[in-house]
């Protein structure tokens, strides 16, 4: 073999290796996922605490069959999907290998890509156990047969090059703001950055729609309110507990739109998942601010 026939086998091999770590299919084995009565109802409070019905279940429909469109920021629109038990139009039938595959690293049993619509980069920090408890409850909600639309994007954009964003993500996101150890605070701050993915909404992102940890809460413009240190600033925790269960802010108003389907479920969390996403949120937060910025 010359020279040039090993440079460019050693090539081939070198290509052909990263493309099998970039589209590989992480290895979470088959978990089975629970049916006694413990298991389920724990995944009936995660399908609480990660608001799922806010995006899958429409106005007036019985169960999360899905339908909604979400604008995505390269233009277009995805078409949030339906996840009952439905096996023709749903989820019916997904293994508990197929629910840790989607939540925790964004892919499809078959080797495809879900869209960061699905808030997957958020959820890949639930444990293992609360993935597998929400599966344990999601597919126990009755059957709807809802046939989505598929996503309506640019013909540029490819599912396939999630691969490469992912990858982009996780060197680029940064990492936010230390939390004390204290068990209430990282109780609050496992609620908000991973079960309420509020960072999705309430983060800023650079230009490749990736979010800025470092800058955690801080806004979107003409979207999301801050509802970091400076955000919150003016707000009492008394004020923070009302918004969890009532939608209500310090100046007597009730949010609206997609906040108002928030509210609807972390006003189902218990009193201490409630006081533990304030204490989170209001930790350590200066006085210096005046305005209600989160209103």
């Amino acid at each position: 073999m010359n020279k040039k026939t090993t440079t460019l086998l050693i090539a081939a091999i070198a290509v052909l290796a990263i493309l099998y770590w970039v589209f590989a299919l992480p290895s979470v084995g088959n978990p089975e996922i629970a049916t006694d009565a413990a298991s389920i109802e724990r995944g009936a409070y995660m399908y609480q605490a990660g608001g799922c019905g806010a995006c899958h279940q429409d106005e007036g429909a019985e169960g999360p069959s899905g339908g909604m469109l979400l604008e995505s920021p390269f233009g277009g629109t995805f078409t949030v999907p339906n996840i009952t038990s439905d096996v023709e139009t749903g989820i019916g039938g997904w293994t508990g290998r197929d629910f840790m595959l989607a939540l925790k690293h964004g892919r499809k049993s078959n080797g495809g890509f879900y869209w960061p619509a699905f808030p997957y980069r958020t959820y890949k920090d639930m444990t293992d156990q609360d993935a597998l408890d929400l599966a344990a409850y999601v597919v126990t909600i009755p059957a709807i047969s809802n046939e989505v639309p598929g996503h309506d994007l640019p013909g540029w954009q490819f599912s396939w090059m999630m691969a490469g964003w992912s990858i982009m993500a996780d060197f680029l996101e940064g990492t936010p703001p230390a939390v004390a150890d204290d068990p209430q605070l990282q109780r609050g701050a496992y609620l908000a950055r991973a079960l309420g993915h509020c960072g999705e909404c309430h983060t800023p992102r650079n230009v490749f729609g990736i979010m800025k940890r470092g800058e955690e809460f801080a806004g979107v413009d003409m979207e999301a309110p801050e509802i970091d240190a400076a955000g919150l600033s003016s707000w009492s925790e008394e004020d923070f507990l009302a918004l969890l269960q009532l939608g209500m802010t310090p100046s007597f108003d009730f949010v609206g739109g997609h906040m108002a389907k928030v509210i609807e479920h972390t006003n189902q969390l218990t009193e201490e998942d409630q006081l533990a996403y304030t204490a989170f949120f209001k930790r350590d937060l200066g006085e210096g601010a005046t305005q209600n910025s989160a209103e």
